[in-house]
């Protein structure tokens, strides 16, 4: 058993305080025993570690057992003796704080509330003159899947889901979710004596028909006639607010983007994305012998050969 507070702490003699904090803080977040239940080892690794920072982080205290006026437990040194105290260090008296202590510099508070992913004061419960007694666990987390249309990212929605043991949670898909996006429900999971556990609800969008979802930005394809690709026009576009007029200019030749500001996927603060119409050109569904007679003199009068576009 080491005699030793700086070898307990991982530390050398010339650490800095910051050092010496550090190094605390990482040994009581890994052996605090509200972290550690039942694990005499750790609780007993907390307290040592506990006992140690009491001395070498406070200033006074580390400059007096440096001097070797005090021993590992703060107990005055006879004149004569000096050096660590006969008792051995985390003796009688050693252990001066409970879970819930603090130090020079650091709450253990703080510290059992990073564990547990709260605030300050979670310290202090579950322990007790008697020992540490853990608080009770919470039932366990459950995940799920739920699959939503796109017209859901616009609005928002809720839909109920049913996990495979009979129970069902109603879920609040708020507006303008990502797919894959994990919502978290809290209280939702299996119950346990410290209380339920969460539901974890990954949120699948499904594909639609005419737009496809390209980061914050919506993407469609735009079919537009041969007149009003080489005249240009005015031409209908499907948006998610409803059909709107968008002009095509001369000239158009399929892949060319239109932007349509303010009508993709809702963001953050009330703003919308754009919505990218990407053109198609479109021959009619059935012949049309004119339209044949026509492309067969252009061509012969004005020979043209596609080019690839980068």
């Amino acid at each position: 058993m080491t005699t030793d507070p700086y070898q307990e702490l991982g530390v050398s003699r010339t650490a800095s305080a910051e050092e010496i904090r550090k190094s605390f803080r990482k040994l009581a977040k890994a052996h605090h025993p509200d972290a550690n239940p039942g694990n005499k080892a750790s609780e007993e690794k907390f307290k040592r570690a506990s006992s140690a920072f009491d001395i070498v982080g406070d200033p006074v205290k580390r400059k007096r057992f440096d001097a070797g006026e005090i021993d590992a437990d703060g107990r005055e040194v006879p004149q004569g003796f000096g050096g660590f105290g006969s008792q051995g260090f985390g003796s009688q008296g050693g252990f001066r704080g409970g879970p819930g202590a603090s130090f020079e510099g650091v709450d253990l508070n703080d510290i059992l509330g990073e564990m547990l992913g709260g605030g300050r004061g979670g310290g202090g419960r579950g322990f007790r003159p008697g020992g540490f007694n853990p608080p009770p666990a919470k039932g366990a987390d459950v995940r799920g899947r739920l699959e939503i249309d796109l017209e859901d990212v616009f609005s928002g929605a809720k839909h109920r889901l049913a996990f495979s043991d009979g129970r069902a949670v109603d879920v609040s898909v708020p507006k303008g979710v990502s797919d894959g996006q994990v919502l978290r429900l809290r209280g939702q999971g299996s119950p346990g004596r410290g209380g339920s556990g969460d539901a974890l609800i990954e949120i699948a969008i499904r594909p639609h028909a005419i737009w496809r979802r390209d980061g914050d930005t919506l993407v469609m394809d735009l079919p537009v006639s041969v007149p009003d690709a080489v005249l240009g026009g005015k031409v209908e576009a499907l948006t998610p607010d409803g059909p709107v007029t968008v002009s095509i200019p001369r000239a158009s030749n399929s892949g060319a983007m239109l932007r349509l500001r303010g009508r993709g996927l809702p963001l953050a603060k009330d703003r919308r994305g754009d919505l990218l119409a990407r053109i198609i050109v479109t021959l009619p569904d059935s012949p049309d012998p004119e339209l044949e007679r026509f492309a067969e003199t252009w061509r012969d009068r004005r020979p043209y050969t596609p080019r690839l576009r980068r």
